[in-house]
C-alpha cells in the first residue's frame, strides 16, 4: 500500500509542469529581490555591463566577471538579483541570460 501511495505522489510530481519565473516589468524590479526581466539590449556600457529596456523603463545589468553575451538591439531575458544598495543606481546582478533562440548563458556569481 505504501508503494502505491509513493508511486502516485511521484507520478504527480514528475508530470506537473514546472512553473516558469514570472516576468517582472523593469520599473517594478524591487531592490533586494530575485527577478526575471525581459527586454531589448539598449546599449553596452562596459565589457561586463549593459542596459536592458522594456516599455516600462531600463536598468543596468551586470554580468561580470564575464563579457556581455548579447548585441545591441537583441531581445533577451535576464534572471538575477536586484542590488540592494539604496544610494546607488538600480542594477541587476545577472545569474543567467536567455537569448531569443532559447540558448541560456549562466554567469558565475562572483561580484567583486
Amino acid at each position: 500500500m505504501k508503494f502505491l501511495a509513493t508511486a502516485a505522489i511521484l507520478a504527480v510530481l514528475f508530470t506537473t509542469p514546472a512553473k516558469a519565473n514570472p516576468i517582472t516589468p523593469i520599473a517594478e524590479a524591487q531592490r533586494g529581490t530575485m527577478v526575471t526581466v525581459q527586454g531589448t539590449v539598449e546599449r553596452i556600457t562596459d565589457e561586463d555591463e549593459f542596459r536592458l529596456a522594456d516599455p516600462s523603463g531600463s536598468i543596468r545589468i551586470y554580468v561580470g566577471p564575464n563579457w556581455v553575451p548579447a548585441d545591441v538591439g537583441e531581445a533577451v531575458t535576464v534572471n538575477g538579483f536586484v542590488d540592494d544598495d539604496l544610494f546607488g543606481p538600480r542594477e541587476i546582478y545577472a545569474r543567467s541570460l536567455t537569448r531569443a533562440d532559447g540558448s541560456v548563458v549562466a554567469f558565475e556569481r562572483r561580484y567583486d
